[in-house]
């Protein structure tokens, strides 16, 4: 009698090939979603093969970029130069400067520290949402910029638009103005003590006209408030440091505004915490939180995420200083904008006052164009240090310029 060999069943093996065929099936399935699938809905649209192509070869180039820093910091230079992020910057700053009167006004919320602290959770969501399907710019090594940078950033994004907050509430917006002008030397003198940053004498003059001219148009509308002048003043050096390194982390170290943005928006939401209780009043839960007054708090919370992005956008692509003058430039032109379009009469000394300062902005406009164009490729030591095959990389990208601007004509 002939016995059958005896088999024996290896359930690991079994295992073990069905879990390579499932992630076999599953890379092909990513690949398709990720090559084929946008190839199959250009064709479903009657794009033309060599048109979907194309359009597919651009999405995977734009997607493969985000996966680097570098990429992403080129992406965001060729996209957003400095014209197209302070045009976008001075847009949202209008929009939520209305925005912001109807909800602290009109709606009655008095909690500009928890309003700020809205405006971060939605802004962290609106990132998270982005970081789930792959589209958050990658970060630089986390080697290459100490944590302490990061944190000291989080903690003066904090304290400079939640200040900024309780001092509109407190304070007219002249003198929120006339606090706003003390922030261009403290940024000048920051950045020359250290960084070694320079002004020529002719931006200097530029500067003093356009906070005269700022002074001027804002004078007649001061109202001094004791709480609201020691919020004010302890407002102007966070505001200056937290404009001077989103600058330098975009510019140094291949920061992108909306990766810096999800690296410290953890952080300056803990501090927003920690400041509710001493500079918010109590009651925040008993607000009437109905369909139109919420509806006016998220759309207050979207514009202060794009206010948040496209500042950011500007300070990476020009200067602190410069983000200045165009908060002072958004001033002038909603006076002299509702003193032609609405009839208002702010008065003839407050007109002169506006027109001086936007002569001495286009004064400083034109010497920042003139001197950009003077020293296309210039870059600092500290940036040359740190990113040692930078003229190579320059080089390949027929004179495309990264904005490490770190030296004497830099604001």
């Amino acid at each position: 009698m002939i016995s059958k060999p005896h088999t024996t069943y290896d359930s690991r093996k079994f295992q073990m090939f069905w879990i390579s065929q499932f992630s076999e099936q599953l890379n092909e399935g990513f690949v398709f979603f990720y090559h084929g699938f946008p190839q199959l809905v250009f064709s479903s649209l009657g794009f033309p093969n060599e048109i979907g192509r194309a359009l597919e070869d651009l999405r995977a180039s734009l997607f493969n970029d985000l996966r680097s820093s570098e990429g992403a910091k080129r992406q965001q230079q060729r996209i957003c130069g400095p014209g197209v992020a302070l045009t976008f910057n001075f847009l949202v700053a209008v929009g939520i400067i209305l925005t912001n009167k109807l909800v602290l006004g009109k709606v009655g919320f008095n909690y500009p520290i928890f309003l700020t602290f809205i405006h971060y959770v939605l802004s962290w969501l609106l990132m998270a949402i982005l970081n789930a399907f792959s589209l958050l710019p990658a970060s630089p090594p986390l080697k290459s910029t100490p944590f302490s940078s990061l944190l000291a950033l989080g903690i003066v994004m904090s304290l400079s638009n939640g200040l900024a907050n309780v001092s509109l509430k407190y304070n007219s917006v002249g003198f929120y103005q006339m606090a706003k002008i003390a922030v261009t030397p403290t940024i000048v003198l920051a950045e020359f003590i250290f960084f070694g940053k320079k002004v020529s004498f002719h931006k200097v003059l530029a500067l003093a006209v356009v906070s005269i001219g700022v002074a001027v148009a804002t004078v007649t509308d001061l109202q001094f408030h004791l709480f609201g002048a020691c919020i004010a003043l302890a407002w102007i050096v966070p505001s200056a440091v937290n404009k001077i390194l989103w600058s330098n982390l975009q510019q140094q170290q291949n920061w992108t505004a909306l990766a810096l943005m999800w690296k410290t928006t953890p952080i300056t939401l803990f501090f927003l915490v920690v400041l509710m209780p001493w500079l918010d009043p109590p009651g925040v839960l008993t607000f009437d939180w109905n369909f139109s007054n919420t509806s006016a708090i998220l759309l207050s919370a979207v514009l202060g995420f794009l206010l948040q992005w496209s500042g950011a956008l500007a300070l990476g692509a020009t200067s602190a200083t410069t983000h200045v003058v165009l908060g002072q430039f958004k001033t002038c032109v909603i006076l002299l904008g509702g003193f032609l379009l609405f009839g208002s009469n702010p008065g003839t000394t407050s007109i002169c006052g506006a027109i001086t300062a936007l002569g001495g902005m286009s004064i400083y406009t034109y010497l920042n164009l003139q001197s950009s164009q003077q020293h296309p490729n210039k870059i600092s030591p500290r940036l040359a240090s740190s990113f040692p095959l930078l003229k190579s990389k320059l080089g390949k990208e027929n004179g495309e310029t990264h904005d490490g601007h770190c030296g004497t004509e830099s604001v």
